[in-house]
């Protein structure tokens, strides 16, 4: 069996965490593992978390960091301590539906993915559905090239899992990247690891304005550098050995 770690970073979740932390729960087993980083959150979030998590049978990982890191130095804390061999991003304020383990798992275990990204429904901050597609709501392209991934990246964390030799190869991160799900993407890429992308819906996806993952907006300039700063970074990547 495989078994599973769920990576999350948090920050001030108090409102949103319960109804995740309950839909990721329900689909693990006792072999698998919940990693959290808080960064640093200035309500009761650690205290919920331990609240929520009680009951949880497998292995359960968390911790806080010292000072505020950010998402990406999160993901990175959090990612470096699971011991799973297929491993989920997730953020704090969503919700995964019922059959999301189940089918990306079948992704990887007969599908021989090393990445799996899937769709997910678009819901706002009253909780309404704006879409019934994260893909179509955001324009993305989840067949890929590098190129056309610098461009506008398609691929987005809290709908990915990946394979522990992806996840080895990918850590750790270097500095300045645009954003951990990107990195995951190009690496993946870079090493030829197969890449399965799923029109599934398999998650709400709330996008209530105060998201903690989401990407601020940048003027022109600022994205332009930061895209050549991923092309470098990725034409300087060796592949992996193993």
């Amino acid at each position: 069996m495989t078994n599973i770690s769920v990576c999350m970073a948090t920050y001030n979740g108090v409102k949103t965490l319960p109804k995740q932390i309950k839909s990721i729960i329900k689909q693990l087993t006792t072999q698998d593992e919940i990693v959290i980083i808080d960064d640093c959150s200035s309500d009761d979030t650690m205290g919920l978390l331990r609240e929520l998590l009680v009951n949880f049978n497998g292995q359960t990982i968390l911790k806080r960091n010292d000072q505020n890191m950010g998402p990406i130095k999160s993901f990175e804390k959090a990612l470096g301590l699971a011991t799973g061999n297929l491993v989920f991003l997730s953020d704090q304020d969503d919700e995964w539906h019922d059959d999301k383990v189940e089918i990306i798992q079948d992704a990887y275990v007969n599908g021989h993915a090393d990445l799996i990204v899937h769709d997910a429904t678009v819901i706002g901050k009253n909780g309404e559905v704006v879409d019934q597609s994260w893909n179509h709501y955001n324009h993305n392209q989840v067949d890929q090239s590098v190129f056309s991934n610098l461009i506008k990246n398609g691929y987005t964390g809290a709908m990915m899992a990946i394979s522990r030799r992806l996840l080895d190869a990918a850590l750790p991160f270097p500095e300045k990247i645009e954003m951990h799900d990107q990195w995951l993407f190009l690496v993946a890429k870079k090493n030829h690891f197969k890449i399965t992308a799923t029109s599934a819906t398999l998650m709400d996806y709330v996008r209530h304005g105060g998201n903690v993952t989401g990407m601020s907006k940048r003027n022109k300039k600022e994205m332009l550098i930061g895209r050549l700063r991923m092309l470098n970074t990725y034409l300087k990547m060796k592949e992996s050995s193993k």
